[in-house]
């Protein structure tokens, strides 16, 4: 039998479940001229309460927004009154009631109650209007239900589902790489060591290794991982923990690698747009700036960028990383992420391919954010040539043993190929206009901290 014709067509949504023959709505479906008049069911948590006399005038809150519901003494059973006038912040309730157009209330539609059930009281809650932020990651479990912490949550969702299908629209093949490893495709003092049974491992950096491995049977793969870096950086764009969106092709190279990532974080950007335009005005970010995110995007030298910084008062020369002030002088401006290609050897890891044209640097590139929010991406096209890894490795001071694996992909029909990775907390600062990364993950891993 075909339920759905039974269902009327405004109870189609997620929320919409029968409950003793009163259809259960999100809040977001009572927000509608076509439920005035309508008796429905709605549930949630408590946003805010105040009572008058014989009302109580209760805000209710779930994942898709706010809704008023008044409870009028004498509306209600005796016992579901009281009950409304004891349910505080975060309490867990259950209304029925008809749909009323209130243009004083939030969204312009409030629940007229005649049923009232506390499912799950609330003591007095912690987080009131003005907060340290220590206090706020303290009781970061609470904190996440903010209205803030659930639109950061939701964008985050749609820029990652966004990417996803960019990568499968494109003919990429998701795979899953180990968390445990023995190598070190970054900075090996950044590691996080752990004892694995009788020897020493690491928990990963990067999954680009794998990566590469798997790209002689699939060609263009991707993962979603979290990695680990154990920098003692106490900046507003450092995680000790994070997740990692990366990427390796063959027979791509720097430029064609560029390309991906344009194309990528536009198809992620233009699907947090699509899916989450009133989660981005709720964090003050006006979706239509986002719009503009189309490539191409612009290309900078490292050698430009050095001269840009140096009319600008920065001291920097040849050599010289670019740091936060650095990426913010450089794209304060942008309305449009930039890349800047070609760096120094000697800024960048050993993998990377030397370019021809300029043998002090790199065929790589970072792709820095607009309006100052630095690097969210990292990417160069892979070195082939075996002896170069080996001799770069040597001067790194890195025994080989734990490389040879790697060193194998060179030997067995290597092909030119190119990969990145993108710190998916960083894009969501940037798109959600946040002050630091740590709000842009349920429970941040820093420096200082690993509670709750």
């Amino acid at each position: 039998m075909q339920l759905d014709k039974f269902i009327p067509p405004y109870a189609k949504g997620l929320y919409a479940v029968c409950h003793f023959g009163i259809w259960m709505l999100s809040v977001k479906e009572v927000l509608s001229k076509d439920q005035v008049g309508k008796k429905v069911g709605v549930r949630g948590w408590i946003y805010r309460t105040r009572s008058s006399g014989g009302i109580v005038f209760a805000v209710l809150r779930d994942s898709t927004g706010l809704v008023q519901v008044t409870v009028k003494k004498g509306s209600v059973p005796d016992a579901d009154f009281e009950s409304a006038t004891k349910a505080g912040i975060e309490s867990s309730v259950e209304i029925e009631g008809e749909v009323a157009e209130d243009k004083r209330a939030p969204g312009g539609y409030e629940v007229r109650a005649s049923k009232f059930t506390l499912v799950g009281s609330s003591e007095a809650f912690p987080i009131t209007e003005y907060q340290s932020t220590e206090l706020l990651l303290d009781l970061r479990h609470l904190w996440i239900r903010s209205r803030e912490q659930t639109a950061v949550t939701k964008i985050k969702a749609a820029l990652v589902r966004g990417g996803r299908e960019w990568f499968h629209e494109n003919g990429y093949t998701e795979v899953n790489p180990p968390i445990v490893t023995g190598v070190c495709p970054e900075d090996s003092t950044t590691l996080f060591q752990l004892k694995y049974f009788d020897r020493i491992a690491y928990l990963s950096q990067s999954a680009q290794f794998y990566l590469e491995s798997l790209i002689y049977s699939l060609d263009k793969v991707y993962a979603i991982t979290p990695s680990f870096r154990a920098e003692k950086s106490r900046t507003p764009r450092h995680l000790a923990e994070y997740w990692h969106m990366e990427m390796e092709a063959a027979w791509v190279d720097n430029e064609g690698n560029m390309k991906v990532q344009e194309e990528l974080v536009s198809a992620m950007v233009g699907n947090a747009v699509a899916e989450c335009s009133e989660e981005l005005k709720l964090l003050k970010r006006d979706p239509a700036s986002l719009k503009k995110i189309e490539p191409p995007f612009e290309r900078m030298k490292y050698e430009e960028a050095m001269d840009y910084l140096q009319k600008k008062g920065h001291s920097v020369s040849w050599g010289s990383d670019l740091g936060a002030v650095e990426e913010r002088t450089l794209t304060t401006d942008k309305e449009v992420p930039v890349f800047v290609i070609n760096y120094p050897k000697e800024l960048k890891p050993f993998y990377m391919k030397e370019n021809p044209e300029d043998q002090r640097t790199y065929k790589n590139s970072d792709l820095l954010a607009p309006e100052g929010f630095g690097e969210i991406i990292g990417g160069s096209e892979r070195e082939t040539d075996n002896a170069l890894i080996i001799e770069r490795l040597r001067d790194k001071g890195e025994g080989l043993d734990n490389y040879q694996w790697y060193l194998d992909l060179r030997k067995y029909g290597s092909v030119p190929h190119s990969g990145f990775g993108l710190g998916i907390e960083r894009i969501v600062t940037w798109v959600c206009k946040l002050e630091h990364i740590r709000d842009a993950i349920p429970y941040p891993r820093t420096v200082a901290r690993v509670y709750p």
